[in-house]
């Protein structure tokens, strides 16, 4: 009496996997490049496990995220580079934002991955926030050294046009408004987590990024930073609320700004601390008719391709519980600054 010959265990798994495919109907895989891109990492891991097709696509989508954090927000991609072997997450997650914007639990997805979209988020115009219009200057092109507006380099403090004024959007008294226009990447680093590195030669005084997030008052940051402090002491979890005072000339009062990245921001919330100082200079950008003033990093000195960014993230208060520092400077306090709450 002849058998047939066994079936190997391969030929019984694509087997299987073309049985879960064929239950798929074929408009499932038409939209699929318009669904899954909303989708966070954790929902893409769960639906890669239903089939081989959904499991492709899901890669794929990764792949895409990989190649450009900014979602086509900014006009140059900046990707994430993962080198170290035993980390196996290709990217970070996070809601993008090019500038600051008010907190919004509606605000809880946004589109990422897709290779049917070139460009699905719409072009940024940071002036539609916080805008109060208002005069500004009379300028029929584009500004010269005589323009009311003028950029006062070398200092804290930088006036650039804005919503009130008559120049072009092309002005070149308008830098920080084009969003990121030299080569970085993302690297993941041993110790450090993921850090924001130059792929270009950066020469000194150039705009580098705004720092993006959700804008915040005093008691809403104290109460976001000691949930934060937990999470850190309890696991690896690292936060990216960042707090600038601008203090009056006589010293007595000051303005704070509280910026949240941790969900909802930009690349610069992977610029790491530097005891040292770093290679940026943080500088508040004010422009016409806009209300607040937006923290933004400009090179403090020439940046080599394939150098990491960094800025002082304040002074540093030890404490036993401290996060340590791992900036690698000669000048290093083995402990990250903390906001005092």
């Amino acid at each position: 009496m002849s058998t047939s010959p066994p079936i190997s265990k391969r030929k019984y798994e694509e087997e299987e996997e073309e049985a879960e495919d064929s239950t798929v109907t074929p408009n499932f895989f038409a939209i699929a490049d318009l669904i899954l891109p909303w989708l966070t990492p954790q929902e893409l891991s769960s639906i890669s496990c239903t089939c081989r097709t959904l499991s492709l696509l899901s890669k794929r989508i990764a792949t895409l995220r990989s190649s450009d954090a900014s979602r086509s927000f900014e006009p140059l991609p900046i990707p994430f580079i993962n080198p170290l072997q035993f980390h196996p997450h290709p990217y970070a997650f996070f809601l993008y934002t090019p500038t600051y914007l008010l907190p919004s639990s509606d605000f809880l997805r946004q589109f990422w991955g897709s290779a049917s979209l070139s460009n699905p988020n719409p072009q940024f115009n940071f002036s539609n926030y916080f805008a109060l219009g208002g005069r500004g200057c009379c300028c029929t092109d584009k500004c010269n050294e005589d323009c009311s507006c003028s950029v006062l380099r070398g200092s804290e403090v930088v006036t650039e046009c804005g919503i009130g004024c008559k120049c072009e959007a092309s002005c070149g008294n308008r830098v920080s408004q084009k969003g990121v226009s030299v080569r970085l990447k993302i690297v993941r680093v041993q110790n450090k987590g993921w850090g924001l590195f130059a792929a270009q030669f950066i020469p000194q005084g150039s705009f580098i990024c705004e720092y993006a997030g959700e804008l915040l008052n005093t008691e809403e940051a104290r109460r976001r930073q000691q949930v934060y402090d937990k999470l850190a002491r309890d696991s690896r979890f690292s936060s990216a609320l960042l707090v600038v005072r601008e203090y009056l000339p006589s010293r007595k009062a000051c303005f704070r700004i509280n910026i949240d990245s941790t969900r909802i921001g930009n690349i610069a919330r992977f610029i790491n601390h530097s005891c040292d100082g770093g290679n940026l200079s943080t500088v508040l950008v004010r422009s016409s008719g806009v209300p607040l003033p937006r923290v933004c990093f400009f090179s403090s000195r020439d940046i080599l391709a394939g150098d990491e960014l960094s800025f002082s993230y304040g002074d540093v208060r030890l404490k036993p519980e401290g996060l340590r520092c791992f900036c690698g400077s000669s000048s290093c306090y083995g402990i990250l600054p903390s906001e005092d709450t």
